[in-house]
């Protein structure tokens, strides 16, 4: 809709101020100049032209006061790399923490596990780029999640016979570690997102390293996804895209998958859309890979040419599962599910992301509660921090060692951490014992500092 056809309800500065276009990959900006103090402003609309901009930017989550504060502290931080620097306020959080997020990847595992289960080593690759896949459209989501406090840890059981475990290792610059396990694979995870703000908008680059083994093929896949996009973080609504390419390469054999993420262009067109082949070790194309990350992937084999064989088919592999109508933070049911006690095993560790006071009361509408919950958080882990250093001590994670190994990736290099084992045997512990009581859940009190007993 054209600002001429219908003019924002606040009217504002957006009436008397001129406009010019710019382009990111083929989406449309109108980058709104000539006011002072709104220098750099770009309001992307993913559904209209080039002439909605200044109706965009009227609408979105937050009263205009606080978006014009915000606008003005965030111009400190324009090509700065914010994922530690900006506190901000609850109400653009979700009810999850990043380490609890991270564990959305396991909702359509049983791709892995057909990816173990298959003979034909292209067809591995379709069902495990389909997995990688499948967790965009929990990242479409435009809450932000809680940072996770150092020695914060998530445990999730009861889903696909998988033992979940992730550890926050490191406060600055922010890392997480991740490891889960069933009878078919094994799947390891470091984490560190690299940010640059752009303005009213960030780019996020997912600096790290994912690695699968399949235990009856007897192969590693690693996976480098592409980076995304968060636009109108405070004029306008906001939105998420990503583009580029992801590749998920077999490491035993020399096998990959390359998947182009389409950047969202003029009306929508292009937004969600993902295309590319598997290949061969000699890299000729032998089975072509098309859909969207928010509905359905299939696949169809093809000849040398990356053109479809005949009389074959597209044949679907992966859909979305539906999802909760109307749901205030745009959650899944599985994302409902992790976030629930449904899925903690016993004795659940006092470190777990549950248990944050300021996570359960965003959960139950309690915006000033979670504030003051947080900003508590935050002081204790500033305290223990002082503690530990005054003691010349080193935080140490619990479930996963530092490896020394340095990894490249397209955003820059990540420390590997790998997982120790030995989670596995506390939790062989606590489920097989018969004199450990088990505890209600509710009166556990979120602990993850090293040296609980500071006042």
């Amino acid at each position: 809709m054209s600002s001429k056809d219908e003019k924002p309800e606040n009217g504002g500065f957006f009436s008397s101020i001129s406009s010019s276009v710019k382009f990111w990959g083929s989406a449309v900006q109108k980058s709104v100049t000539g006011l002072l103090g709104y220098e750099g402003l770009e309001v992307i609309n993913p559904e209209g032209g080039t002439e909605d901009a200044e109706a965009e930017a009227e609408r979105g989550r937050w009263k205009k006061e606080d978006r014009d504060s915000y606008w003005k502290m965030m111009q400190n931080y324009i090509g700065a790399d914010i994922t530690s620097l900006v506190t901000l306020p609850v109400i653009i959080f979700e009810p999850m923490t990043m380490i609890q997020k991270m564990a959305e990847l396991m909702e359509y595992c049983h791709l892995l596990d057909l990816a173990d289960e298959t003979d034909d080593p292209y067809m591995r690759l379709v069902y495990a780029s389909s997995w990688a896949i499948s967790v965009y459209v929990a990242y479409q989501r435009t809450w932000k999640p809680f940072n996770p406090i150092l020695g914060e840890t998530y445990e999730m059981a009861n889903h696909g016979g998988i033992t979940f475990i992730a550890e926050q290792v490191s406060h600055h610059p922010p890392m997480s570690a991740g490891h889960a396990e069933n009878d078919h694979f094994v799947y390891d995870i470091t984490s560190k997102l690299k940010t640059k703000l752009l303005g009213n908008s960030v780019e996020v680059y997912p600096v790290g390293r994912t690695r699968v083994k399949l235990k009856k093929a007897g192969v590693v896949l690693d996976l480098v996804p592409p980076p995304t996009k968060i636009n109108n973080l405070i004029f306008g609504r906001t939105w998420i895209d990503s583009a580029g390419e992801m590749v998920m390469t077999n490491l035993t054999t020399g096998d990959k998958v390359v998947l182009y993420f389409q950047p969202c262009g003029w009306f929508g067109s292009g937004r969600y859309e993902v295309d590319g082949y598997v290949y061969d070790a000699a890299e000729e194309p032998k089975i072509l890979i098309t859909g969207k990350w928010n509905e359905s992937m299939r696949y169809q084999p093809c000849d040398g040419d990356g053109e479809p064989l005949p009389g074959t088919e597209l044949k679907e592999v992966w859909k979305v599962a539906s999802t909760p109508e109307n749901d205030k933070f745009q959650f899944t049911y599985f994302a409902h599910k992790i976030n629930s006690f449904d899925t903690a095993p016993k004795n659940l560790l006092p470190s777990d992301s549950r248990l944050r006071p300021d996570r359960y009361a965003l959960e139950l509408g309690e915006l000033s509660k979670s504030g003051s919950e947080k900003s508590k958080l935050e002081e204790q882990q500033r305290a223990e921090k002082k503690h530990r250093e005054s003691r010349g001590d080193k935080f140490t994670p619990k479930w996963f060692n530092i490896t020394g190994e340095i990894t490249p990736t397209p955003w820059g290099d990540i420390e590997v951490y790998e997982y120790n084992g030995k989670y596995s045997e506390h939790r062989a512990s606590v489920d097989n014992s018969d004199t450990i009581e088990e505890v209600d859940v509710k009166s556990i009190k979120f602990n993850p500092w090293q040296y609980p007993d500071l006042h």
